[in-house]
């Protein structure tokens, strides 16, 4: 299948089959952490929209080190030690972080809106037209575990 959603690195494909549920400009710690970005383009898609191939050439560790027991885990090539998504052990997402795991960003869709923007964090609220939140955007729900 021909995707324009597709990342990872020589070892592992990551393919999206569907349009991302939820895409958005990522201000929170945990990305800053892993990323190093100060913002993050971020993109869930439905379980079972994002597949990786092999699968079983991925190294899982926890996406937010203060919480080594929360659901998201950073997926990452056992031979090249490339990012390639996050994968959530409640089978609800799967996430793609485009500019860090292997996406070509000139056919990535663009983020629709910021999100877990503190104004106490010292920078400037973003200004560019797309709105700005505290949380994800409001209608923003959670999708059912894949079977």
């Amino acid at each position: 299948m021909t995707s324009p959603y597709s990342g990872g690195c020589e070892h592992v494909k990551i393919v999206a089959t569907e349009e991302p549920i939820d895409n958005h400009e990522c201000h929170c710690d945990v990305c800053k952490s892993v990323t190093g970005q100060h913002t993050t383009h971020v993109a869930f898609f439905n379980y079972t929209d994002l597949s990786a191939d092999p699968e079983d050439k991925m190294n899982r560790q926890p996406f937010n080190a203060n919480n080594p027991d929360g659901p998201l885990e950073l997926c990452t090539c056992s031979e090249c030690g490339a990012a390639l998504m996050l994968d959530d052990k409640q089978k609800r997402i799967r996430v793609a972080v485009p500019n860090v795991m292997g996406y070509d960003d000139s056919k990535f869709p663009a983020a629709t809106y910021h999100a877990f923007y503190d104004d106490s964090k010292g920078y400037p609220k973003p200004d560019d037209g797309r709105p700005v939140y505290e949380a994800f955007r409001p209608e923003f729900s959670w999708p059912s575990p894949a079977a």
